[in-house]
Order: C-alpha cells, then sequence, then structure tokens
C-alpha cells in the first residue's frame, strides 16, 4: 500500500508541474512532516493561495475546451439536458467555424446516493443501471447532432485513477483531516445544508410537513457519520479575492453576486466522503476503504480527466485543452461548479476554468418539469415531432441564460413559420426556384462587374442595394459579438432577422418584374438585387452552421456554395463567386423546400420512455408517461 501511495504520488506531482510549472517547491520529506502535522493543528493560512491570478492565457497550440455538465443517470434525460448540450455544441462549432481547433466534454455522472437508490429501485445491479442509462444520454448526445470529443462517464477507469490521484493530492497538502460529522443532507442535491438555509416545506400534493433546503425545496435528513473533510474554509480569502479580481468569471453577471454572498456568509469545510455502510458505490477512498469519494468530488474532476490530466507529458499538458475557456452549467449546481471546483483547483495549484455560463431552466406551462407531476419534455419525441433543427432553433431563440423559459409547442410553431419557413426557406425559394433567372449568371455577372461608384448609384433601387449591403457586411462581426459575449441568444436572433430583413428587401424591389425589361439598366438592377438576396443567404447559410449544422449545410448545398468557403472568413459580400449551381434539388414547392410546413398538433406536451423510437400517431399515444 505505502509503495503505491508514493508512485501514485509521484505520477501526481508529474500532473501538477505539467499545468503549473513553479517556480520552486517543498521538499518531499517537508511536505511528509506537514500532512502529519496537519492532522493535529490547522494548518497556517498563508500557506495557501492568498490571491490567486486571472485565469491564464491559453497557449497558441491549446485547442478551445468547452464543457457539459455531467448528467445524473437516476432518471431519463429531459429537455434541460439537450438545451445544455446543444449550448456548449454551438459554442465548439462556432469556434470551428472561426478555424480554430475545439474539443467538447459531455457525458453521465454515475456515482452517489441517488443512483445506488434508483438501480435498488429497479431490482439492477448499479453499474447495469448506470450502463442501460448512460446509453439514453449518448442517445440523446448523437440525435442532438452534438459534435462531441468524448462522452465521459465516471464509471470510465482513466476517471476513476484521476480521482485518486487528486485525492492523494490533497491528502499530500494537508488539506483532508477525518471527523465525526453532523449535518443537514439532502439525498436529491446530495450535498450537506447549514441550518441557516433550510425551510419548513409543505408539499402540497401530499400535505407532507419536512425540512428542506431553501434553495432547491428538496428534502433534507440529519446525518451523524465519520468521513473526510476538505479544509475549503481556509480558502475563503483566495476564493473571494479571485472574484473580485474576475468579476466577469461567472455568466450571467447577477449570478456571481450569488456565489459571493454564499461564500462571505455560508462557508464550511466539505464533507468529501461517505462511509460504505450508507454509500457503496462510487469510488473508494484509496488510504481508507471504509469511505467512498463523494460524488461532488468525483464529479468534478471529469473535466480534467476528459483533458486527459495527467496522462499527458509536461510538454503537451495544453494538448488537452485544460483550462477550460468555458463551461456550461444549469443554475441548479451553481455553488458546486463556482465555489467547490474552484476551490479544489486552487488547492493543488491548478488553473481555473475560463469562463462559468449559467444558464436557466425550462418550465412547462410556466412551471418547473417534475417527473412526480408528469410534465417532463422529453427531447428525443421533440425531435422525432419537429426535426433536430426545428428543436435546436427553438431552445437557442427562446433559451434562458438569464431568466427561465417556458416550453410550448404554440411558441415553437409560431417562430418556425416566422423566422425559418416564412423567413429563410421562403427566401431560398424565390432565389433559386423562379425560371426567370439563371443564379449562376448572376453570381458570375456579379463578379465580374466592378461596384459602381457612389456617384453612379443614382436610382432608388442601387440605393437600395447598396444600403442593404451594408447591413451583410455589418452581420458576420455583430453575431461574432454576441458569441463573444457568449450570447448564442442575441446572435441566433441577429441571423434571423436578417432573414426577415431580405424577404422585406425583396418585396419592396420586386426584382421578379424588373428582370422581365428589355432595358439593360432595370435588368441590371435586378441582378443586383437577386445577387444582395443570394449573398444573403449564402452569408446567414455559414454563420448558422453552429446553430443548425443540418439544415444550415442543405441552404449552402442548395445555393451550390463549395465545402471549402463556408468558413467565418467567407461570411462578407463578394469573397465568393463561385456559387450558384445547386448541389441538391432545391424542390418546386414549399412542402419539399428547406423548411417545410409543420404538422401542427400544437397543444401536446412530449414526455415519456425513450425506448419509443417511431413516431407517435395520437394524442394518447404521446402523453405516455414514464415507467
Amino acid at each position: 500500500m505505502e509503495f503505491a501511495k508514493a508512485a501514485s504520488a509521484r505520477r501526481l506531482l508529474r500532473w501538477q508541474s505539467s499545468l503549473t510549472r513553479p517556480k520552486s517547491w517543498v521538499c518531499s520529506s517537508c511536505r511528509s512532516r506537514a500532512v502529519v502535522a496537519t492532522r493535529h493543528a490547522t494548518r497556517h493560512s498563508s500557506s495557501l493561495p492568498a490571491s490567486p491570478p486571472a485565469p491564464p492565457a491559453s497557449p497558441a497550440d491549446k485547442p478551445y475546451y468547452v464543457t457539459t455538465p455531467i448528467f445524473y443517470v437516476n432518471a431519463a434525460p429531459h429537455l434541460g439536458h439537450m438545451y445544455s448540450m446543444v449550448l456548449a455544441d454551438v459554442f465548439k462549432r462556432w469556434q470551428t467555424l472561426l478555424g480554430n481547433r475545439a474539443i467538447l466534454c459531455t457525458g453521465t455522472d454515475e456515482h452517489g446516493i441517488k443512483v445506488q437508490q434508483a438501480a435498488a429501485l429497479h431490482d439492477m445491479d448499479p453499474k447495469e443501471f448506470c450502463d442501460e442509462n448512460a446509453e439514453k444520454f449518448d442517445e440523446l448526445a448523437q440525435l442532438s447532432r452534438i459534435d462531441y470529443d468524448r462522452f465521459i462517464r465516471t464509471t470510465d477507469e482513466d476517471h476513476i485513477q484521476a480521482v485518486r490521484h487528486f485525492w492523494y493530492l490533497l491528502r499530500e497538502k494537508g488539506l483532508v483531516y477525518e471527523k465525526k460529522h453532523g449535518g443537514w443532507y439532502s439525498v436529491s442535491d446530495e450535498c450537506f445544508y447549514p441550518e441557516s438555509q433550510l425551510v419548513r416545506h409543505l408539499e402540497p400534493y401530499t400535505g407532507a410537513v419536512y425540512m428542506a433546503s431553501a434553495e432547491t425545496r428538496n428534502k433534507v435528513e440529519w446525518v451523524e457519520e465519520k468521513n473526510y473533510c476538505f479544509r475549503l474554509t481556509e480558502l475563503k480569502g483566495a476564493l473571494l479575492n479571485f472574484y473580485e479580481k474576475n468579476p466577469g468569471w461567472v455568466e450571467p453577471a447577477y449570478r456571481m453576486n450569488e456565489v459571493v454572498d454564499w461564500v462571505k456568509n455560508n462557508l464550511e469545510d466539505l464533507s468529501i466522503s461517505r462511509p460504505v455502510q450508507r454509500l457503496t458505490w462510487g469510488i473508494r477512498t484509496p488510504d481508507d476503504p471504509s469511505q467512498t469519494i463523494y460524488v461532488w468530488v468525483d464529479a468534478l474532476i471529469n473535466y480534467l480527466t476528459a483533458a486527459r490530466v495527467p496522462s499527458l507529458g509536461p510538454d503537451e499538458s495544453s494538448l488537452g485543452g485544460w483550462p477550460a475557456d468555458v463551461q456550461v452549467i444549469g443554475k441548479d449546481i451553481l455553488r458546486f461548479h463556482c465555489i467547490y471546483w474552484p476551490a479544489l483547483l486552487m488547492a493543488l495549484d491548478l488553473p481555473l476554468p475560463k469562463k462559468m455560463l449559467v444558464h436557466s431552466h425550462w418550465t412547462l406551462n410556466k412551471r418547473k418539469m417534475s417527473k412526480s407531476l408528469g410534465n417532463v419534455v422529453n427531447p428525443l419525441y421533440a425531435i422525432n415531432r419537429w426535426g433536430v433543427d426545428t428543436v435546436r432553433f427553438y431552445l437557442l431563440f427562446e433559451g434562458g441564460i438569464a431568466d427561465d423559459a417556458d416550453y410550448s409547442n404554440n411558441t415553437l410553431v409560431v417562430k418556425y413559420k416566422k423566422y425559418l419557413q416564412w423567413g429563410f426557406g421562403n427566401l431560398l425559394g424565390r432565389v433559386t426556384r423562379s425560371k426567370l433567372w439563371n443564379l449562376r449568371e448572376i453570381v458570375v455577372n456579379a463578379g465580374a462587374k466592378e461596384v459602381p461608384s457612389g456617384a453612379q448609384r443614382s436610382t432608388p433601387i442601387q440605393e437600395a442595394a447598396e444600403g442593404f449591403e451594408k447591413v451583410l457586411a455589418d452581420l458576420a462581426p455583430t453575431v461574432a459579438r454576441h458569441m463573444e459575449q457568449l450570447n448564442p441568444v442575441a446572435a441566433i436572433r441577429q441571423i434571423m432577422e436578417a432573414g426577415g430583413q431580405v424577404n422585406e428587401f425583396l418585396t419592396q424591389t420586386q426584382p421578379w418584374s424588373l428582370v422581365k425589361s428589355t432595358d439593360p439598366e432595370v435588368k441590371e438592377n435586378a441582378e443586383r438585387v437577386l445577387f444582395m438576396a443570394a449573398e444573403s443567404l449564402r452569408i446567414s447559410g455559414i454563420l448558422l452552421q453552429p446553430f443548425l449544422p443540418d439544415k444550415a449545410a442543405k441552404l449552402l448545398d442548395t445555393l451550390g456554395v463549395a465545402q471549402d468557403v463556408r468558413t467565418f472568413a467567407h461570411a462578407v459580400p463578394r469573397c465568393d463567386f463561385g456559387y450558384g449551381v445547386p448541389a441538391v434539388n432545391p424542390g418546386r414547392c414549399r412542402d419539399d423546400s428547406l423548411f417545410p410546413p409543420l404538422i401542427e398538433d400544437t397543444d401536446v406536451s412530449y414526455h415519456g420512455s425513450f425506448k419509443t423510437r417511431r413516431k407517435a400517431t395520437s394524442r394518447s399515444e404521446i402523453l405516455q408517461t414514464e415507467d
């Protein structure tokens, strides 16, 4: 055992040095004495980081690294899980569009009391239960067109080893101590709450009264047990200093206020193990088999595991992507990711993530989704019903970053018709289907002519085309600014507005009337208008690729845009004159268009088992509840 611990400690030091490379080190014998000393006395606070620096700039060879939270497998996926995945996917695809190397990690959190209880309830072995449910989340990721590089599971062997390594480092630092712990514990939230964060809660559906978390309203119970604790309170000053120096670290900004308030008023040392008698399903503490590592310590380390820390050597540490550029999380796990996670990293002098994007929840009929209420939106049914890019569009267009968003099939249909069917779908048909002109000839002619000077642009149509070209030139930079601010909602809305503007532009100029003229100047004006319409489709199609990957690809194929000119650099007017010959049939009518009419049944809610793969055909079938 001692030999194994020593070997593990050596590996951990290589892990730490590969990420931080401090100027000086304490010798191993002094470190050993420090560990012994801190078992009997409080560690001197000056040895902990007092003022951590801002998240460091990445080396040039570091890929952009984005993560979703890993999802708990005690129940089937719901719409909120898909929303987290889609947000992260958009950030990854956006970086790829910019020409940057990017990686995305998603996966499942499979240990803990909740999973242990859920497996017992289903009379299944925990691993078998996890295998079955993890497959559902992986299936959702694939159906949602999530371009992930790793689907990590906390039962993966490399992750188990990484967690044990992390544990040894904390022990070596003297930041873990053993004590008899008593506190109010929530099984649902997998955490202890201080008494100041508790309320007496009346369950409206059963009339039961119990103590609950003021934050989540989940039941708590008093638990006394012997376990290991992490000296979280010793990092209070370092956390507050970091927040002060990096006020934009958490987005949206008001979430940072919640984090700071918690650290100032509720911070306690963190219990990081559970007795095996209570929790068998998890990673055992490597130096004490009577304890199981706390699920949230286990889960958070997945982001390091996926970045291949500590398996990469000192000269390769940036290749795995750490530190993460943005971590997408839901508001219900704010404390774990924005207090516990940075504290654990600070404790070991590891770089912190650069940004934490905290999104709000999806509700149904203004009520929080709940399996017990039967109002959980099953994303697989929604995808099966509306199509994957339609659901992605709705989640991104209506989704809540700062505030909760309410799922409504009626609203989905309205937005689809306005922005997709009557927006880009109608526009693409108007430009590519008409027999009055040849799109390829229009593009070639535009490339062969010089842009007329301002003095020559005297007609209203010429002036309108010139003004619209300026609007198109501003589209990509504006969308890029929104994405830099981690605001994909504003970004996709900007693109959708552009589609509406060009349809209005066509309606006002009526090129289908002008193109019939025998006057060369009038016909030239018609071609100028049509070229601007085609350019708006091309540029919008390029920018839509991270948001609606399948439909954007079909739009660009219909225009005949070559694969090698679909990057962000090409999302400017007059940079590509090679398109105009469709690679796919543009269709003849609206029913075979890019965004055909939806089959409407708008008052239907989707929830149910992921095992149903065929399209539901009746209201009663769609409303089938989970087993």
